[in-house]
């Protein structure tokens, strides 16, 4: 039997029964694959759900009355340039919608970069209908998060969540989601968790680590809107769905697959940003194979464009790795797949160095690398099947 086509939707959504702007950026894409990698949790006892973190599951109820007030419908215009003679005179007025999650009282919201990239405007709505400007903080592509911040809000109107343990979330725990689907603000669905350890790609083709996949309906306008466990905490933002279903306006729609990412690097990059205005996040500039087992693998061929596995000139070209490696430590700290690695070197920043462990062709090696800084896209460098690091 054929397989099944599998595209995986950026679920940032469009207003007015316009189509959805599936693009990141330029609006000139809809759709974009995805590898995704599992990490097998160990055999070991695990502590209890998250869910029973209160002593007892609520209900879903329970939880939306608690949360709602700080989840934001957020809306977005932006102005593109169509063309024309020379490229002069027409332009597109382009709307969408997403959600958010109030993440302090200054009025810093945090949502997926994608909701509000090259947006002109920014209006949050909270569930009271008030309504408030908003202006970009920062942002970080790599990890498709933004920081808003609503102006004339007072202090008493803003209901920050409690940002959960990511890495604590185990596969079957109740969570929901609240968002935006199309066009619908404030629609609260129910799933689980169906696996952890999931790596996708950021708008920028980056590799996003230790995203959590669950079956709750989400769909075009649930970005940036939280996935919540039973105990009513954020353990991550709605960001992709894996779908074969589009309407026919070409929007996508839930298949019961739907990605988030980890509210742990949510809240660090959010912090990051707020204090600084910029995220920095380190680089190592190896394309990797994640069908390989037992650690992470650069790949050994380039891709069909004729890009190397080892990006020229990058850190990992100046300390002398090779195509073929298997990466199995940082710095004495086992990895034994991509996503392990990929979120490994997250922790670290620009101007680091770290430790390799690595086996080249039977041989165990000690590698230096200095981290650098993640550019802007790694479009030019990925390929079908392969994961980029940070």
């Amino acid at each position: 039997m054929k397989g099944l086509v599998r595209v995986l939707p950026i679920i940032g959504g469009a207003i007015a029964g316009g189509a959805i702007a599936l693009a990141v950026a330029s609006g000139s894409t809809t759709t974009h694959s995805v590898t995704t990698t599992t990490v097998v949790q160990p055999a070991s006892s695990p502590a209890l759900p998250t869910s029973f973190s209160s002593g007892r599951p609520e209900t879903i109820n329970q939880i939306y009355r608690a949360v709602g007030p700080g989840v934001v419908d957020i809306t977005t215009s932006s102005t593109q340039n169509t063309g024309g003679v020379f490229g002069f005179g027409q332009s597109q007025q382009t709307e969408g919608e997403g959600a958010g999650v109030v993440f302090d009282k200054k009025g810093d919201i945090i949502t997926d970069e994608h909701v509000v990239s090259g947006a002109t405007k920014i209006t949050v709505t909270f569930p009271n209908q008030v309504k408030a400007p908003a202006t970009v903080v920062g942002s970080d592509t790599g990890a498709d998060l933004a920081v808003i911040r609503v102006q004339g809000v007072p202090a008493s109107q803003l209901h920050p969540l409690t940002m959960g343990d990511s890495n604590a979330v185990q596969v079957g725990d109740s969570v929901i989601a609240i968002g935006s689907p199309f066009g619908l603000p404030n629609t609260v669905t129910a799933g689980i968790i169906s696996a952890v350890g999931r790596t996708i790609n950021a708008p920028n083709q980056f590799t996003i680590p230790n995203a959590l996949q669950t079956d709750a309906p989400i769909n075009p306008g649930n970005s940036g809107g939280p996935l919540l466990n039973a105990a009513g905490q954020v353990i991550g933002l709605n960001d992709q769905i894996e779908t074969n279903n589009t309407n026919g306006q070409g929007e996508g729609s839930s298949s019961g697959v739907g990605f988030a990412t980890p509210s742990n690097s949510d809240a660090r990059i959010a912090r990051e940003i707020i204090s600084t205005g910029q995220a920095h996040n380190a680089y190592v500039g190896v394309s990797l194979d994640p069908t390989v087992t037992g650690g992470a693998a650069i790949a050994k061929n380039s891709s069909t464009a004729g890009a190397s596995p080892i990006v020229a000139g990058s850190p990992a070209a100046k300390a002398g790795l090779q195509a073929g490696d298997l990466i199995t430590a940082v710095n004495g700290t086992p990895v034994a797949s991509v996503n392990q690695f990929v979120a490994t070197i997250a922790n670290y920043a620009p101007g680091d160095t770290v430790t390799l462990t690595v086996n080249r062709n039977g041989q165990t090696k000690q590698i230096k690398v200095t981290l650098g800084a993640q550019p802007a896209s790694a479009t030019t460098q990925s390929q079908q099947g392969q994961g980029l690091t940070p």
